[in-house]
């Protein structure tokens, strides 16, 4: 019980390794490596054939085109069977019309579920809580959202976020609040006094030394 304890609240972290595995899916079997080389949005929903999780899978299945375009691949998980993942996505597009183009893992086992730290046992120890990882294309994670059962996830910010990734990531930028593509990003402040001094005379929209805009 203790071990098990310990691997529900070991979160991954930003920055380290996402965690291996390999899992059946709708789409068969998978493993993380099958994903190297692109961005990969991993997210878990609590269960199947529920109103908030069909909403979301729906709306994934809206952003999926755009995502393509930036190099990104989805996939989802829950504790579910793989056939009750097929009969949801069948009865989704059967009531809605939309297909559902990515892969869902069923994780019974729970093992991907608490190696990623996607049940929270505060919400619920049996279904995973609505998480998204977002892993660059070197198997990195670089992002970890969380919401409760209750909250239904927003597309255009996960939309956003890897738009700022990979603005940060090419352009070596960082991007400030409330960023969207086509607005100005942050230069990394200097590090040392002579830079600092240099900084505001370099042409960009300063406030001061350390807070430093420009267009991309």
């Amino acid at each position: 019980m203790e071990e098990l304890k310990e691997k529900v609240i070991s979160l991954p972290r930003l920055g380290e390794p996402a965690p291996s595995f390999e899992s059946t899916t709708t789409h068969g079997v998978l493993k993380l490596e099958d994903f190297k080389g692109n961005w990969l949005i991993m997210f878990s929903h609590p269960a199947d054939f529920t109103p908030v999780c069909t909403t979301e899978f729906i709306a994934f299945a809206e952003i999926y085109p755009e995502l393509q375009k930036r190099g990104v691949e989805l996939l989802g998980l829950s504790v579910d069977s793989v056939s009750s993942h097929i009969a949801w996505v069948r009865n989704v597009e059967e009531k809605t019309g939309v297909k559902i183009p990515f892969p869902i893992i069923a994780d019974l086992n729970k093992e991907v579920s608490l190696a990623y730290g996607m049940i929270h046992p505060g919400q619920s120890k049996t279904e995973t809580v609505r998480c998204v990882f977002i892993i660059d294309p070197k198997q990195i994670i670089r992002t970890v959202l969380y919401y409760p059962l209750t909250t239904g996830r927003n597309m255009q910010e996960i939309l956003r976020i890897i738009d700022a990734l990979q603005m940060a990531d090419e352009h070596h930028v960082a991007t400030p609040a409330n960023w969207k593509p086509g607005e100005k990003v942050v230069v990394p402040p200097p590090n040392t006094q002579e830079g600092a001094e240099e900084r505001v005379k370099e042409g960009y929209e300063c406030v001061d030394w350390y807070l430093c805009r420009k267009k991309i």
